[in-house]
């Protein structure tokens, strides 16, 4: 069994104790969501702890998302749910680049590939996601590659 899904089921049960329900809450979906992950496909098989970290990512995604979907509705209680159990989520994913890391990590990739103009994105990207993998948002990447690739 991988650390972190370890790590996931006891603080889950330490959360249960405290009698914690966000937390409870967060982590019951969180560990759902990873042994759906491990038995989605044609065989059974168990996460590595990078897996794991891309699960976790995927659903802090999706809380954050919801949280502003909620916020735009004015259903505001809603959405705080969600961001307290985006930040349970949080604590379990790896530090998130600062914009000034992630302007660093575009350009040395640029200067890497020699890309020139909008039409190399693909190619910047290649270089720049393996890089910043589970540390930045997809969209946040693209958007920094292609202000850099414009100017």
């Amino acid at each position: 069994m991988s650390t972190l899904k370890e790590k996931l089921e006891n603080d889950l049960s330490t959360a249960m104790k405290a009698r914690d329900q966000v937390r409870t809450r967060t982590l019951r979906m969180a560990l759902t969501a990873v042994k759906n992950e491990e038995v989605a496909g044609r065989q059974a098989r168990e996460l590595s702890d990078d897996d794991v970290v891309k699960v976790l990512t995927r659903e802090a995604k999706k809380r954050r998302e919801a949280a502003t979907e909620f916020a735009k509705a004015g259903r505001e209680e809603q959405a705080q749910a969600e961001r307290d159990e985006g930040a349970v989520l949080d604590e379990y994913l790896p530090a998130q680049l600062t914009d000034e890391e992630l302007t660093a990590l575009v350009a040395d990739a640029i200067a890497e590939t020699g890309a020139a103009g909008p039409r190399a994105m693909g190619q910047v990207m290649k270089v720049v996601n393996p890089k910043a993998a589970g540390r930045a948002e997809g969209g946040r990447v693209a958007a920094e590659v292609k202000r850099q690739l414009a100017s």
